[in-house]
């Protein structure tokens, strides 16, 4: 088993969810005692959001950077950035690497692919919804056309980010809201959704939307351990 290097803490609610799905995934497949060898390094989410807020993205790369390199120091094989807006780095921060970082939009387009799907939804923060980092990767790699929630459902989609999910307030108005931009998308001809932030997920079940929804943290976790993992592993 290889072992796998988490950068968290964007946000830490959902840092949870990757190290409890990748320990779930590595125990179905080799049953018993088995979990998952792992190493995290998490970041103060206060510091990258500022980062994020001013447009200071450089500091933002070395931050991740100087993290995914303790990562690798302390025996990572491969590297996860825990969050998909920090993705708009990604790029630099694997040039500073050995080991590879496995990419959350590569995870989850090859299931949307896969599933034979060509026109999504892609709801995050504003930062994932509007900037080409995210969208423009799934249509120069994938071939898959991006749509996004109108100017006032992605500040809406934004607000519940950062001041609900991000400080581990799940509400029920919430998950109403996220239904009605995930209907209107459909509407206007989204073939599926793509959870396009790792807290999303907290809320909003793959099974609850009109058109089928893609969990990126999900994706992203379950391909760390096909990472991990020889082919076809088992007890």
């Amino acid at each position: 088993m290889k072992t796998i290097g988490l950068v968290g803490g964007m946000s830490w609610e959902s840092t949870v969810t990757y190290y409890r799905l990748i320990n779930e995934a590595v125990r179905d497949r080799l049953g018993g005692l088995h979990s998952a060898k792992c190493v995290l390094y998490s970041v103060e989410f206060a510091e990258v959001a500022v980062l994020q807020r001013e447009g200071r993205w450089e500091e933002a790369t070395q931050l991740l950077l100087a993290a995914a390199q303790a990562l690798e120091k302390a025996g990572a094989e491969c590297a996860l950035i825990c969050t998909n807006t920090m993705h708009k780095v990604a790029e630099a921060v694997q040039a500073g690497l050995r080991i590879p970082l496995l990419h959350i939009v590569d995870a989850t387009a090859e299931h949307v692919r896969r599933a034979g799907l060509r026109r999504v939804g892609l709801l995050g923060t504003t930062f994932t919804m509007e900037e080409d980092f995210y969208p423009g990767r799934l249509a120069r790699r994938f071939g898959l056309e991006t749509m996004i929630p109108d100017p006032t459902d992605r500040e809406q989609v934004h607000r519940i980010i950062f001041d609900e999910l991000c400080q581990g307030r799940i509400q029920p108005a919430a998950r109403a809201t996220l239904s009605r931009i995930m209907n209107r998308l459909a509407e206007r001809g989204a073939e599926a959704i793509i959870l396009g932030c790792t807290e999303l997920g907290l809320l909003v079940n793959e099974g609850d939307g009109p058109v089928p929804v893609f969990d990126t943290t999900r994706l992203h976790a379950l391909a760390a351990v096909d990472f991990a993992l020889p082919p076809g592993a088992a007890a």
